[in-house]
């Protein structure tokens, strides 16, 4: 009885959502023979079911009984014996059941983090292309990534995605990163997010954004101070926060940077922007001291 007393509170604590707590209790029964005289006790430490003659165990809810059995090592019972024992059992569970919501008195709104579970959820049919990959390229990093297991199929034109994992801190991972994909997110300018280096170029390195979006982190938006090498900075695979600046009018892309959410360093001077132009500026001078053209000498020569 211990045991299902231990159950009910092991089951609420871990978050099962059982409909009522059960507790439980074994009665005893010492008989004389030659007076008839009985006694019902409540079986505590045992000793009654080794020397009496019943063994007695009821559970139940506070509504009632959920389960008994008994062992006899007599003939038969009057009925106001049993009587008597399933009054003195009710009065114990009761006591017990008490003494138990002491400790919960209900089952906890969620599974304990450690505790193994299976999602599911329903995506639109679309997406069920762009989960699965290329090959099945995205729903294995998926699964390698936050160590779950994730099937999904079409039913009636829709996806149902089913995730399995040990804890709940996998669940909750695979389970943003599957949404991010079915209903991805509006990448907003000027947000700050953190994203998996995907690829690194020398001109600087692609990030992902959210799961199908990637932008660029420039060699230039990496650090405050000059980077010769992306390499130096950041290695595939790593995880970087940076900040959305932009996106490029041509492309569409969009643009990162690190260097922003780094202290700025002190006495740091903004370089001017070189305006379109510039770089021409200087060469018509050059090219006014150069003298007349070919043609000229030689219409001067004639």
């Amino acid at each position: 009885m211990a045991t299902v007393c231990a159950g009910t509170l092991a089951l609420m604590d871990g978050g099962v959502p059982i409909k009522a707590p059960v507790s439980g209790i074994a009665m005893g029964l010492i008989t004389d023979k030659d007076s008839g005289k009985y006694v019902v006790l409540s079986d505590i430490l045992g000793d009654e079911d080794h020397l009496g003659d019943m063994d007695f165990k009821v559970t139940g809810t506070e509504k009632g009984i959920t389960a008994c059995q008994m062992d006899i090592k007599i003939k038969g019972l009057s009925f106001q014996q049993l009587r008597e024992a399933l009054a003195q059992a009710r009065d114990g569970r009761h006591h017990i059941r008490k003494e138990m919501l002491g400790g919960i008195s209900e089952p906890r709104a969620d599974y304990k983090d450690h505790a193994p579970r299976i999602v599911s959820l329903t995506v639109p049919g679309d997406a069920i292309g762009p989960i699965i990959g290329p090959g099945g390229k995205i729903i294995q990093e998926i699964q390698a990534e936050t160590e779950t297991t994730i099937s999904i199929e079409d039913v009636d034109g829709q996806g149902i995605v089913e995730i399995a994992a040990s804890n709940k801190s996998a669940i909750d991972a695979a389970l943003a990163k599957v949404k991010a994909i079915a209903f991805p997110p509006t990448v907003e300018i000027g947000e700050e997010y953190e994203g998996k280096v995907k690829s690194i170029m020398p001109y600087g390195a692609f990030v992902e954004v959210i799961p199908g979006q990637d932008g660029l982190l420039h060699v230039s938006e990496l650090d405050w101070k000059r980077v010769e090498r992306v390499e130096d900075v950041l290695k595939e695979g790593e995880v970087v926060k940076f900040k959305v600046v932009g996106r490029d009018e041509k492309t569409g892309k969009i643009k990162l940077s690190r260097k922003v959410l780094l202290p700025k360093p002190e006495g740091y001077v903004e370089r001017p922007e070189r305006q379109r132009g510039e770089r021409g500026r200087g060469r018509g001078d050059r090219n006014r001291d150069r003298g007349p053209r070919r043609e000229d000498r030689g219409q001067r020569e004639d």
